[in-house]
């Protein structure tokens, strides 16, 4: 049986609390969603990082507002 399946998809604002390696986050349609987590030391980071303060940074909306 085959879907086929058209989308358009606005997002104002999205708000994620917390993502892991294990998290998978879709918005939309998937078929089949295979399980992948990668880890990068991108920046060539030695040490652990300092702990994180708890004060979180202000939303960013993804669209400007409709006028």
């Amino acid at each position: 049986m085959n879907f086929h399946i058209h989308q358009n998809i606005t997002i104002h604002n999205l708000r994620v609390d917390g993502i892991t390696n294990s998290s998978v986050l879709q918005i939309g349609s998937a078929g089949m969603i295979k399980p992948l987590s990668n880890l990068y030391n991108t920046g060539g980071f030695t040490e652990p990082a300092v702990e994180a303060s708890g004060v979180r940074p202000p939303l960013v909306p993804l669209a400007p507002p409709a006028s």
